[in-house]
């Protein structure tokens, strides 16, 4: 029986395409992605991430698929497989999912409880000042609800491959796209919206700076699930004779196109019903959980589009909570060969431990912080801040000069031309990691309050 067979593949190039955008369509593009372009200038936000994810986006998630393919195994044996000497590029790989899926568990639950309270009928309830906060506050709520998360994700991962990720996704990428749609459209027929679409797809020149252009950059690892080890393990999964190339363009244009929905959903809804106000537009994170209800509870059928809004922004949570699950299922076979089953119960169990203290750290725990920041906030600034950036270096490094591009462009080349192997071949060795570290750098500068960008 082949390496390939033991572990299962997807049954097609649309199977992987949808799994892999499932993976990268979440949280990253529906809640952080509209804020985000709220506020660093709306177009000239979007201009800056459409370039990045052509171009560094391109090549980081193109050599993660390619590593995955050509070792047919999870991050961490996949480049001991590579190189021993270094293994530990995808241990952090695996720490960063680890990380992640403990804290986006929690918000996956709040999500989850804005849904439950929208379908309901109680989304004026949801609108009023304090909700969130209490809601989150409270010690016992949203532990439940953050367990409901873990379980749905836990039934699909369990499944497998083909019958559980591959099969879900089939079902919630196509939902969640016509749900954006009619979402988007009910809000750009809002009147005073088309001035929240101008402000979000034409650049205003006057409005790049570095700090906009530094947090595009970094909102591209976020939003396309890089260097966290995800397509390296989705990657084990694809059959030699995969057109790679083209399908992770199409999983940058179902991304990209995912974002592009969720700022039409949401910047044109605070200009219609709150007028653009620069309080609004700044509100950060909680544009999604505060801002949001307010305007649903200002438009007509509010409870009927809010809860539509919060059932696609589950489906996205849903696709990459699995994905990050996944990498640590895999990893864990891969390593003590046991069964998936005892693999999903007991990561299961361990995801929701770690979760714990970023849900009570807006709570009972709300005194401890590190560097200033809850522990939910500290975790993201860690990943996002910190490890993704150096694993991707790492990445860029070690293909550029460990192992050489030739590795990479031979596996791409098993099954189609290597049409952009020169833009591949230069960011990875020269452009991507000193933009990266630039990242790295600054956004660990500023978040420490060294330097204001």
């Amino acid at each position: 029986m082949s390496t390939q067979e033991k572990r299962g593949v997807f049954s097609s190039k649309l199977g992987f395409v949808l799994a892999a955008a499932g993976s990268a369509v979440g949280l990253g593009n529906i809640w952080r992605f509209p804020y985000l372009a709220a506020k660093y200038g709306g177009g000239a936000f979007l201009l800056t991430y459409i370039i990045f994810v052509v171009t560094l986006g391109f090549t980081i998630m193109m050599a993660e698929i390619a590593i995955g393919r050509k070792t047919q195994l999870s991050p961490i044996f996949a480049f001991k497989k590579l190189n021993k000497k270094y293994t530990i590029i995808g241990i952090v790989a695996v720490a960063v999912a680890t990380i992640i899926v403990g804290y986006y568990n929690v918000i996956g639950g709040w999500v989850a409880k804005y849904l439950f309270t929208f379908a309901t009928g109680n989304g004026a309830g949801a609108a009023t000042d304090g909700f969130f906060s209490g809601f989150i506050g409270q010690p016992f709520e949203p532990l439940i609800w953050q367990a409901l998360f873990i379980i749905a994700i836990l039934a699909v991962v369990l499944n497998g491959v083909k019958k559980g990720i591959e099969r879900v996704n089939k079902v919630l990428m196509p939902t969640l796209i016509i749900l954006s749609i009619v979402i988007a459209v009910y809000t750009m027929t809002q009147p005073g919206a088309m001035e929240g679409v101008k402000y979000f797809l034409i650049p205003d020149f006057s409005k790049f700076s570095v700090e906009g252009v530094l947090a595009a950059l970094g909102q591209v690892f976020y939003s396309l699930s890089l260097a966290m080890g995800i397509m390296i393990t989705y990657g084990s999964y694809v059959k030699k004779e995969e057109d790679m190339e083209k399908a992770v363009s199409h999983i940058e244009i179902f991304d990209t196109g995912v974002a592009l929905l969720a700022g039409l959903m949401i910047i044109p809804a605070v200009f219609a019903f709150s007028g653009g106000s620069q309080t609004e537009l700044g509100q950060g994170p909680g544009l999604m959980f505060n801002t949001l209800p307010k305007v649903f509870d200002s438009m007509p059928m509010g409870d009927l589009i809010g809860a539509l809004f919060f059932l696609m922004v589950l489906f996205a949570a849903l696709t990459s909570a699995m994905s990050l699950l996944e990498v640590i299922v895999a990893s864990v076979c891969d390593r003590f060969k046991v069964s998936r089953v005892k693999a999903c119960l007991i990561l299961g169990l361990i995801v929701f431990v770690i979760g714990i203290p970023s849900s009570l750290g807006n709570g009972i725990w709300s005194s401890f912080t590190i560097f200033g920041m809850d522990f939910l906030t500290f975790c993201d600034f860690l990943t996002n801040a910190v490890l993704m950036p150096l694993g991707a270096i790492a990445t860029c490094l070690f293909i550029g000069w460990v192992i050489g591009v030739k590795s990479i462009s031979d596996e791409v080349k098993l099954s189609s031309k290597f049409r952009r192997e020169k833009l591949f071949n230069v960011m990875v060795k020269y452009v991507a990691p000193i933009a990266i570290l630039a990242v790295l750098v600054s956004s660990i500068l500023s978040n420490l309050g060294i330097i204001t960008l």
